[in-house]
């Protein structure tokens, strides 16, 4: 690493768009810093992402590399967002959420390795992530020093930091034409900023690249049938997978058939609300097929507890805080649900939709000899009087005492006393 004696080091996470190609250059120039841009691939649409080493280091940095992650994000972070079924405000499966903490946990590694001072990230001032990789960096090592210059410089507007790239010979993807953010994973895609400002118009067709137009996607429906052992993911019909492998396959089909665009009104966790655009394709399907297979595993009782616990946890990890007391502590709830989460759900796709059309599981609390009215019936209904009676005590005694009995009969006596 030819770094110049005496100059302290940064680590900056580096996606090789806008923010973080400026950051490159501005780094070196205003904070007079050698910069070492560590590039992390989640699943971005390039799975060689040198291009972006050779573009940092054209600009300057000491050291760059991008570290292939994906394996580790399904292992060890997916895996618990699926038996979480983690959906922040019920809806989105968290992508950027949950890919932070992974790549903080490099910088902040890659930050020991190279005795560097400072951790850069590119997150706006008003946005998300910046609480999430701070959060992350400040719970792994406090003593590291963090540096944002989307806060800091001068560069207000988007339009701004191309003016900056163009005069400092900074190559940048954006145009003004297509001004958008992207972030985009193995669990998804995010876009906002430009066009999808306006929460009252419909997003351009042209944002979308994961996902097909449902009205062009195929006229046939497709079905498949999804495996788990222990809440993962295992096979999809019928193959054993690597849970990486099976998350790009599930994105391809689910995708081809228009499955799996959100358009929603979210709430930041700085406070204000912004309108998100998300392709989730194969998050989605895995998430509400997992869910599928969980209703028949799960108790009445526990799924509605675990439905609370899987919002706190989306919460939380939404907030940023993967690595907290709390997380770890609802993590282990979840796991302890999953013991039984064994089985195949079979779902079909079809112009936009997906509808789960099969269950199956060898611990299934599904007893058809109870739930059938047909023949091979073994519900025993005598036993129905006396458990509505012990069911419905309570509420009869409260009615008897304080409630429209005790009314009734108040009226009554009333009633009686006017016309004696």
């Amino acid at each position: 690493m030819a770094a110049e004696k005496n100059k302290e080091k940064v680590v900056l996470a580096y996606s090789g768009g806008l923010d973080t190609s400026v950051m490159v250059k501005w780094l070196q120039l205003e904070k007079n810093l050698d910069v070492v841009a560590i590039c992390g691939n989640v699943g971005q649409d390039a799975q060689d992402l040198t291009w972006i080493e050779k573009k940092a280091l054209g600009m300057g940095a000491v050291y760059s590399k991008a570290l292939d992650m994906r394996s580790e994000y399904a292992e060890d972070f997916l895996t618990k967002a699926i038996a979480a079924n983690g959906m922040y405000e019920d809806t989105y499966p968290l992508l950027s959420a949950l890919s932070r903490p992974l790549i903080v946990k490099h910088l902040v590694d890659i930050a020991h390795e190279t005795g560097a001072s400072y951790i850069c990230h590119g997150c706006t001032g008003k946005g998300n992530d910046q609480v999430r990789f701070e959060s992350s960096i400040h719970a792994l090592d406090p003593e590291l020093k963090i540096l944002a210059p989307v806060r800091e410089w001068d560069l207000h507007t988007r339009e701004d930091e191309m003016e900056w790239a163009k005069q400092h010979g900074v190559p940048v993807p954006t145009t003004a034409a297509k001004p958008y953010s992207l972030d985009e994973n193995l669990w998804g895609r995010a876009i906002e900023c430009g066009a999808l400002e306006d929460p009252w118009k419909e997003a351009p067709t042209d944002i979308y690249t994961l996902t097909a137009d449902p009205m062009s996607a195929p006229d046939e429906p497709e079905e498949v049938a999804l495996g788990f052992e222990q809440g993962k993911p295992v096979s999809l019909n019928g193959k054993k997978m690597d849970l990486l492998s099976l998350i790009i396959s599930m994105n391809k089909i689910a995708g081809k058939h228009g499955y799996g665009r959100l358009d929603m009104i979210e709430d930041r966790v700085v406070g204000i609300k912004s309108h998100e655009v998300y392709e989730c394709p194969g998050s989605l399907a895995i998430i509400n097929m997992h869910k599928a297979l969980e209703t028949m595993c799960l108790d009445g009782a526990t799924l509605q507890y675990k439905h609370m616990i899987d919002q706190q946890w989306a919460t939380t990890v939404y907030n940023g805080l993967w690595y907290s007391q709390l997380k770890q502590a609802l993590d282990a709830f979840c796991a302890d649900t999953q013991k039984f989460v064994t089985g195949q759900v079979k779902a079909k796709f079809y112009k936009g939709s997906m509808t789960v059309t099969g269950r199956k599981s060898a611990y299934s609390l599904y007893d058809y000899s109870l739930a059938t009215y047909g023949e091979g019936d073994t519900f025993d209904r005598s036993a129905s009087k006396g458990f509505i009676e012990l069911h419905t005590l309570a509420a009869t005694t409260w009615s008897k005492t304080q409630g429209p009995a005790a009314e009734y009969e108040l009226q009554k006596q009333s009633e009686n006393v006017h016309v004696a």
